[in-house]
């Protein structure tokens, strides 16, 4: 395209003079920015290297570009849009639009580490002006795509180091939704921000436009206009209002300066490439935002200053790919309306059939209807050499001093919309009927003449549709506005094709394959897993719990079957909804080439990371044994979990640690021919390193009574496995010895902790709570002792019926105003702490108490029972005489033959206490005694 008249622009330059004259009270200000508007687009017509400015998604521009590039057909299109991301473009074909290209990486070297992982994206869809550029240049031979724009690393170079704290560039808080956050919280990047940079001007443009947003201002001052202009029109009018943003910008904006480096990039660039090929500007175009068309930097233009040197990137290593999209993810992201990205979809099909246009689409785009075959006159030939366009003179003044054209109304259109809209409502429980969408037809009409508009746009009827529709409630999901965005087009959402997948991904797809399942598509679906019918399917089993480990979740979640140390799977069932979270799969892929490389990787990553506990590196431990069968990885984090352990000085994590350490003890017992090595070694040191904080851990007011129960849990329940490595006994009854605790319940912890070691027999521990019950002072905690009891079952299971006696004497002896208080005290113990605990309080109980309410008013505790020989209760059970004697009844058979033994020939029936083995009892009484004390005891 060849420059415009040097005076070209003179007449509209005086007429805006005169203007800001007239409404400024001087030529001043105003003046400079109105001339300076008109300076920016002669600027941009002058320069040789075509510039063709577009808005992001706008079919005004995508109809622009493609009626552009079948004219001009350019040998190399620059493209604004991250230089790193090329290589990755010929993989749009195999995608279905709307997606975006991604930079991602997750392990960085420059960038502070709280920014990972670090995500830039560009999402592309059909109707937006770099699509059919990118489809031109890749299908058309002899063409060349130069992308030009900073690189995703420079992209977070330029980010301030406090990201929150300051403004952020191109980027919005991810939103809620499903479909909105398929961006997450990367960096989007657009080509054409066309916004106003302050909410003053955006304000006053919405106020006066009549709209309710800036997608709707757009689409009514800007867009219908612009897409029946010719092309030197489209291109003045688009550096018009970009030039007219970006001098109403607060110039100390951080946002400016960027775009400012951004711009001194690009045209350093394409500099570079012309040099470097010798190409003729005149058979480039230049495709970017109208903001960066009207530059005003000094490197601007191909004759512009070689000053700006690019700095080199960081030693961050980047992935690529490309992930799924959607329209509410587009709007969501740069901060568009709702639904305004799919009415731009409508448009542009809209524009397609009213102008006869010939978009580009790539040979072989998924989910793209088959274009029709050009006709043999029309084909031009690529290497044709281009015709140079006539000079462009002012076309400015021509389109401001236009009257808006007054679009007729289309009623077939607007009744069709009325009648879906009410179809659409009904079917999603709404009470509309036929006269609604009458209602619905007039209203759109009454609201676009008192927004003095000749037409109804999409915005309008879709007020009107909720005026008239949804009264006060909305009985479905859906209310009318979202039935409106639907019905014009609906939330598409893109699919990366198989082929455009990483390797991870595909290799999760094949491995799945024996199901039969279409993973590939949204929503949720079951896969049945018969394990024991199908043994291959053990290998799909596999699979899916380490996405349900990896993956977000929802995207595998087991209905059936669970997956446990030394347990084989049988039956399993699942929903899986790898389609819908394909983003997460592809990001997967980002971290190596198969699940079990990236399940290695994360389970290092937190075994060795900064805030590793060896809780947690157990927990490490036993899923790369769930997972990967253990093996190298589980010998190697076992290792780490020794290290760990013995650096700690603190306790927090004993009731994790024992609860790890038994499940891992089991299962290599009982799996396993020999330990191994890592795990004798933890507990021969766990051992060690317990007895050594257990006298501070009883005083420390930070250790709580669960940690401390925990950790003599640990050294009670592998102490005979320790033992066995050579650990020394002393040494625990040194530390229980040396422990002298104040609070009440760790005091108790440490009575039942000497009742293990023999150091404080049954009966002295009895007398000690006896006691407590008849201190009237230390009888408020009595609760806290008891507490401390039923922790103390962790380490000493035996003290189960002693712990039940404490409780029932608790429960007959304190005073109301101490037990109520106490019981949410003890409840939530047991809720808490005590999951395991309670099976065993319970178990006993029913074991001491009668099984009849009639028998509990004549039941005499075992504890209160006297030593002496009684009768037996009427119900029949044994525990309201001796203890000797329940224990001669319950086993005749034994009892028989030590009364052999011991010379007692006399009949079972023949005492005259009229109790079975009296005769025995009485001919040995102290025999007797001695065996009702080991019945007690036990």
């Amino acid at each position: 395209m060849t420059a415009p008249d040097e005076g070209a622009f003179d007449a509209l330059r005086g007429q805006l003079r005169d203007a800001a004259a007239t409404f400024a009270d001087g030529p001043d200000a105003l003046a400079d920015i109105l001339l300076g508007i008109v300076d920016d687009v002669d600027r941009a017509a002058r320069e040789p290297l075509e510039i063709f400015p577009v808005c992001h998604h706008s079919p005004a521009s995508a109809i622009a570009m493609a009626r552009r590039l079948r004219a001009k057909q350019p040998k190399v299109v620059y493209l604004e849009l991250c230089e790193d991301m090329a290589p990755l473009l010929s993989e749009l074909r195999n995608c279905t639009l709307p997606v975006a290209v991604q930079a991602f990486a997750s392990e960085i070297d420059g960038f502070p580490i709280e920014w990972a992982p670090l995500s830039v994206v560009a999402p592309i869809t059909e109707a937006s002006a770099e699509y059919q550029a990118i489809a031109y240049a890749l299908d058309t031979p002899g063409v060349e795509l130069v992308l030009v724009d900073r690189s995703s690393d420079h992209v977070y170079q330029w980010e301030p180091r406090d990201r929150d704290g300051g403004e952020q560039a191109d980027q919005d808080a991810p939103p809620a939704e499903e479909e909105s956050a398929l961006h997450g919280d990367a960096i989007g990047l657009e080509i054409g921000d066309l916004r106003p940079r302050f909410a003053e001007l955006e304000e006053h443009l919405l106020r006066h436009g009549r709209v309710r947003h800036w997608s709707e201002w757009w689409h009514q001052y800007v867009e219908l206009p612009l897409g029946d202009c010719d092309h030197d029109t489209y291109r003045q009018v688009m550096v018009l209002i970009g030039s007219l943003f970006r001098r109403l910008a607060p110039g100390d904006s951080r946002r400016v300066r960027v775009d400012e480096d951004r711009e001194r990039y690009m045209w350093t660039r394409m500099r570079e490439h012309l040099a470097a090929t010798g190409t003729d500007p005149a058979d480039c175009l230049y495709v970017c935002g109208a903001f960066h068309a009207a530059a005003r930097v000094a490197e601007f233009g191909i004759e512009g200053t070689d000053t700006y040197e690019i700095g080199p990137r960081t030693a961050t290593t980047w992935q690529y790919g490309l992930i799924p999209s959607s329209h509410a993810a587009i709007e969501a992201q740069f901060g568009l309306a709702a639904g305004s990205v799919s009415i731009a979809a409508t448009v542009w099909a809209k524009n397609l059939r009213r102008t006869g246009a010939q978009p580009f689409r790539l040979v072989g785009q998924a989910g793209a209807k088959k274009a029709a075959k050009p006709k043999k006159s029309a084909k031009a030939a690529p290497s044709a050499p281009a015709v140079p366009d006539a000079p462009a003179g002012d076309r400015l003044s021509g389109f401001l001093g236009r009257p808006p054209v007054l679009d007729r109304l289309d009623e077939d259109e607007l009744l069709g919309w009325s009648v879906e809209v009410v179809r659409a409502a009904r079917r999603n429980g709404y009470l509309a009927s036929t006269a609604d969408a009458i209602a619905v037809f007039e209203t759109s009409i009454l609201l676009a003449e008192m927004r003095d508009r000749a037409k109804p746009t999409p915005y309008d009827f879709q007020d009107a549709a909720v005026t008239c529709i949804e009264k006060d409630v909305v009985p479905g999901r859906r209310d009318v506005r979202r039935l409106v965005e639907i019905m014009m087009g609906g939330d598409r959402i893109g699919k990366v094709g198989y082929d455009a997948l990483p390797p991870l991904a595909r290799d999760v797809h094949d491995r799945l394959a024996p199901l039969g399942l279409n993973l590939e598509q949204r929503g949720v679906r079951r896969a049945l897993l018969d394990i024991a019918a199908r043994p291959e399917l053990a290998r799909c089993s596999d699979v899916l719990w380490m996405l349900r480990y990896l993956m977000p979740p929802g995207t595998a979640r087991p209905i059936m079957g669970e997956r446990r140390l030394g347990e084989p799977a049988i039956q399993e069932s699942w929903d899986l909804a790898l389609g819908t979270q394909q983003r997460a799969l592809i990001e997967l892929g980002y971290e190596g080439v198969s699940i079990e490389q990236v399940l290695e990787q994360r389970l290092r990553r937190a075994a060795y990371g900064p805030h590793a506990t060896a809780a947690s590196v157990l927990a490490a431990v036993e899923d790369a044994t769930l997972y990967l069968r253990g093996g190298r990885l589980a010998e190697e984090l076992g290792g780490r979990a020794l290290d760990v352990l013995a650096t700690e000085r603190s306790v927090d994590g004993a009731p994790e640690v024992l609860r790890r350490v038994r499940r891992l003890l089991a299962y290599y017992r009982t799996s396993e021919p020999v330990l191994p090595t890592w795990i004798e070694s933890f507990v021969k040191t766990g051992y060690a390193h317990y007895c050594t904080l257990l006298p501070t851990a009883f005083t420390d007011e930070d250790a709580g009574v669960r940690e401390v129960a925990a950790m003599l849990g640990f050294l009670f329940g592998m102490e005979s496995l320790a033992l066995s490595l050579g650990c020394d006994r002393t040494q625990l009854e040194l530390a229980v010895a040396q422990s002298h605790p104040e609070e009440p319940a760790k005091v108790a912890l440490s009575w039942a902790a000497r009742v293990q070691l023999g150091g404080l027999s049954r009966a002295e521990l009895r007398r000690r709570c006896d006691e407590l019950l008849g201190n009237p002072l230390v009888l408020p905690a009595y609760p806290q002792y008891l507490s401390g009891f039923v922790h103390a079952l962790e380490p000493v299971p035996g003290l189960t019926d002693f712990v039940v006696e404490a409780v029932s004497n608790a429960f007959a002896r304190l005073p109301d105003p101490v037990l109520l208080p106490w019981l949410p005290t003890l409840i939530g113990t047991l809720r808490s702490g005590g999951a395991e605990l309670a099976p065993l309080l319970i178990r006993e109980a029913g074991r001491i108490f009668p099984g009849r309410l009639a028998a509990l008013d004549a039941w005499v505790p075992p504890w209160r029972a006297p030593a002496g020989p009684a009768v037996r209760p009427a119900d029949g059970r044994s525990g309201a005489g001796g203890p000797g004697l329940a224990l001669l009844a319950a086993h005749p058979v034994a009892c028989d033959a030590v009364a052999g033994l011991l010379g007692c020939t006399e009949p079972w029936a023949s005492a005259e206490v009229g109790a079975p083995g009296a005769a025995l009892v009485e001919r040995h009484p102290a025999a007797a005694a001695a065996l009702a004390a080991l019945f007690v005891d036990a």
